[in-house]
């Protein structure tokens, strides 16, 4: 009996254990913070026997309509066990027009971004000026000399003419400024002083628009970040331009080998102004909306689900055409703001004209149940029929961000 009695109480406390680490890893990998519709309360449908409980869920649904409102409430285990208190904010359900149109993006970073390293052979002796300073691939040079740079001529141009001279280098590496002191050597090839190092000030590509505010006139696409093609870092944006593309082929994806659409910016027609370069995304501002579809409700995340689903993308010429998709999964937590989904083309169509999901396509309007629930992002490069995509409500936080920073500068 005694025997029995013990295992009885060491299975009770495996199980307790069990259930407590749950408890505890949920609660690190929830969001501290939600968002909710007006009118409606907060339902996590694909975290199965997870409940919103708390006084907000007695609350009469009067009380709930009034966008702003913002409360608190718990998430419990099977109604049992307590995860987590979470923020839920109450929001206007707002309006987008989805796009799908292919754009091209020209934009100049805000200083130059290093690139690469050369070293110098002198007497024999391998010799890097940067290196030696503490500059690093992937920095980003504001000033050299206490002159601002915007242009690789520009740090060329001051490099050259030093004489040998040291010269005070500010540059940015993450969200931190620091200060060099750099000096160049002569170069026996041409007798000019150089630095050691590759710059870039520049870029430019196709991407799809994902939708237009025509209230903000704000419009957002790609889903992630336009980053350097040899150093893989974030572009800081000082200024560029979105044009018009036409879409003229498409390199068809296989596994190991990701496809492209093929683009001409032909007249380059200017579609608007570029003002936030951001890791969800890449936003601007343009007067009129690029695409002719109609305005459709913007989904929360908690209201993204599996199962069928479409997209606007363009393969051949300026106009997007629907595609039929699936969501094989739905991300609940945030720790990833670009891998929010797995999706998978399912259109026949599509599959005969690109394989799948192909570069070019990123930004990709996403619409479930009539609603913008995201965007796609990236391409699995061993199956091409399946990749990412972000919630479109991380693109909208973002651009409404911007639009905020927008208006308080004014």
């Amino acid at each position: 009996m005694r025997r029995a009695y013990r295992i009885s109480v060491a299975v009770v406390s495996l199980f307790l254990s069990g259930v407590l680490a749950i408890v505890f890893a949920l609660g690190a990998f929830l969001p501290d913070h939600y968002y909710v519709a007006q009118g409606q309360r907060l339902i996590l449908p694909n975290l199965w026997g997870i409940r919103a409980q708390g006084w907000a869920d007695r609350m009469p649904d009067e009380l709930l309509c009034q966008a702003g409102n913002r409360y608190s409430t718990t998430l419990s285990l099977w109604g049992g066990p307590v995860i987590k208190t979470v923020s839920v904010q109450v929001v206007e359900r707002e309006m987008v027009i989805p796009a799908g149109t292919p754009f091209g993006v020209k934009m100049f970073t805000e200083g130059v971004m290093v690139v690469g390293m050369s070293d110098l052979d002198i007497k024999g002796k391998a010799v890097n000026p940067a290196k030696q300073a503490g500059i690093r691939t992937g920095d980003i040079i504001l000033s050299v000399a206490g002159r601002t740079v915007s242009t690789n001529e520009e740090v060329g141009e001051i490099v050259a003419a030093s004489g040998g001279k040291p010269l005070d280098v500010c540059f940015r590496r993450g969200t931190q400024e620091k200060t060099a002191r750099l000096v160049p050597v002569c170069s026996p090839a041409d007798g000019s002083y150089k630095a050691g190092m590759w710059v870039r000030d520049s870029s430019a590509g196709i991407g799809t628009m994902t939708y237009y505010d025509p209230e903000s006139q704000v419009f957002a696409g790609l889903g992630h970040a336009i980053c350097d093609i040899d150093t893989g870092a974030l572009m800081p944006l000082a200024s560029g331009e979105a044009v018009e593309v036409t879409i003229t082929g498409v390199n068809k994806g296989a596994s190991g080998f990701p496809g492209e659409l093929r683009g001409i910016f032909g007249s380059g027609q200017v579609i608007g102004s570029l003002i936030h370069n951001d890791e969800t995304g890449i936003y601007g501002r343009c007067s009129y909306s690029p695409a002719q579809n109609q305005p459709v409700p913007m989904a929360l995340k908690t209201e993204v689900k599996p199962g069928p689903a479409s997209i606007y993308t363009t393969v051949e010429g300026k106009s997007p055409k629907s595609y039929q998709i699936e969501i094989e999964r739905v991300a609940a937590s945030d720790a990833n703001p670009t891998k929010n989904m797995v999706i998978r083309i399912t259109d026949a169509k599509l599959l005969a004209a690109t394989g799948g999901i192909v570069q070019g396509m990123s930004g990709s309007p996403i619409l479930q149940d009539g609603k913008l629930v995201g965007a796609v992002t990236h391409v699995f490069v061993n199956d091409p029929t399946r990749g990412y995509a972000i919630f479109a409500e991380n693109m909208k936080c973002e651009a409404n961000r911007q639009n905020g920073a927008e208006k308080q500068a004014a």
